[in-house]
């Protein structure tokens, strides 16, 4: 177990990952060193909260998420493996494994058919309200999503992430993969009453 200080706050001096990537940083982490990790959290930071947002679709948990997340960079630094895959993976599989584990821990209070008549807080034309409608209540079918098919759709559709990729942060083959999305599309579809066209 590492006795490392906890790190400060990440500065807003808008430093630069060296152009090697972010392995050197990490090594430099490894070691300790507050000023790297500064830099490495920096670079991470915004990609891990986008992840996380698409994934809990709560912007304050997911701040959370990517707190947590930074802390354990730095703890755990030492079980970096840089063979297994690059340091921008690795964190966003603590990301991931957060966010499973807290939609694991949180359970839907409103139920699917109150979601279809929530009124739109837009006051803007006809058209924004539709699709502020539709967003609402597919938010309210994703909750009700496993949270593997809910963290593997934000990975495919929210950031573009191929199936291999998400494969390696899930601990999955990329077939397993497909069929889970497969599976959260037709969940999805069946909550949404999709399923049920004349």
């Amino acid at each position: 177990m590492s006795s490392k200080p906890v790190p400060p706050p990440v500065a807003e001096d808008g430093a630069i990952a060296p152009a090697g990537g972010l392995s050197p940083l990490m090594v430099q982490v490894t070691a300790g060193d507050v000023v790297a990790f500064n830099q490495l959290a920096r670079a991470l930071q915004g990609p891990g909260l986008r992840l996380a947002d698409r994934t809990l679709n709560d912007r304050a948990a997911a701040e959370d998420v990517v707190q947590v997340a930074l802390t354990r960079l730095w703890t755990l630094a030492e079980r970096y493996d840089p063979a297994r895959g690059s340091v921008e993976g690795w964190f966003r599989r603590i990301v991931v494994n957060l966010c499973l584990d807290r939609r694991r821990s949180l359970k839907l209070v409103v139920p699917l058919e109150a979601a279809e008549h929530v009124a739109s807080s837009e006051p803007d034309p006809y058209q924004v309200a539709v699709a502020s409608d539709q967003r609402r209540r597919l938010d309210a079918a994703m909750a009700h999503l496993a949270p593997r098919q809910r963290a593997a759709l934000a990975m495919f559709h929210g950031e573009g992430m191929s199936m291999a990729e998400i494969a390696l942060l899930i601990d999955a083959t990329p077939k397993a993969v497909e069929g889970l999305l497969g599976r959260a599309r037709m969940e999805l579809r069946n909550l949404l009453g999709m399923d049920k066209q004349p």
